[in-house]
């Protein structure tokens, strides 16, 4: 993978055990088999869904943006917040909340 993802094991090891995929030129955070996170040019992205996106908007913090074939596309992933990389507390707390949009995001589309 890359130390960047690596060092994610360390980040979130209150939350529990992380895995990393390398996808889209970027890389998928995993746990327990389901993605909560991305990353893409060493920025950790969060998943965000109704429940939880206005704590991120909240904190100013961006969402992640490529573009495809011309246009701008818009993920429901947002920028972590700085404290996630710094505080263990904070990361469990930032990734327990985007786990949880991770399960309800997958509990809505087997309805």
């Amino acid at each position: 993978m890359s130390e960047y993802t690596d060092y994610l094991q360390e980040v979130f090891v209150q939350f529990g055990p992380v895995q990393a995929r390398r996808m889209f030129g970027g890389h998928g955070i995993f746990h327990d088999g389901l993605m909560f996170a991305l990353v893409s040019d060493e920025t950790l992205y969060l998943k965000a869904d109704d429940q939880c996106r206005e704590a991120f908007i909240e904190a100013g913090l961006p969402p992640f943006e490529y573009e495809k074939q011309g246009k701008r596309m818009t993920m429901s992933y947002y920028q972590a917040p700085e404290e996630v990389l710094e505080d263990p507390d904070a990361a469990a707390e930032w990734a327990r909340r985007s786990f949880g949009a991770a399960l309800r995001t997958r509990s809505g589309r087997k309805k």
